[in-house]
């Protein structure tokens, strides 16, 4: 009972090294399929990464984002650089998207690529980034994990 709930409701888990073909378009792990098959907006994520987030996700975070004041600079700022990259994308029948040539270059795709299920998002890294990422990041997971959720318990 515990995780299925989440699971059941379109949680995105998981990491898979697909490669893109000659023409920068990216087979969908299977799994992520049923939950991005309607469509899709990939943008610009941090640490030059690419976001994939499902419509609603995606308008979700919209929604949030333009409740900030325009008077922010940092907020006109964000979505300028969010929303000027992004693109919409409705994967074929064989789970295939297109990635637009500046979001490729972004995020520093060429052809081996690391997707990663981020909850209610998936990013998509260059390989050899994320491995790295991942490794600086393990090293303080434990302590991150004490000082952001203190009373999260495995």
């Amino acid at each position: 009972m515990g995780a299925e709930p989440l699971v059941g409701a379109g949680l995105l888990l998981g990491t898979y090294t697909p490669k893109l073909d000659e023409k920068g378009r990216l087979i969908l792990p299977a799994k992520f399929r049923s939950r991005l098959a309607d469509g899709l907006v990939m943008t610009r994520g941090q640490e030059r990464c690419l976001f994939l987030l499902p419509m609603d996700e995606f308008s979700r975070m919209y929604e949030q984002v333009r409740q900030a004041p325009v008077t922010s600079r940092q907020a006109r700022d964000y979505l300028r650089v969010f929303l000027s990259g992004a693109s919409d994308e409705v994967p074929d029948k064989q789970g295939r998207v297109s990635i637009p040539p500046a979001l490729r270059a972004y995020a520093g795709l060429d052809r081996d690529v690391a997707v990663i299920g981020a909850g209610t998002r998936v990013e998509v890294w260059d390989k050899t980034a994320w491995e790295t990422y991942l490794a600086e990041q393990e090293s303080a997971y434990s302590e991150t994990a004490e000082q952001i959720f203190p009373d999260l318990q495995f």
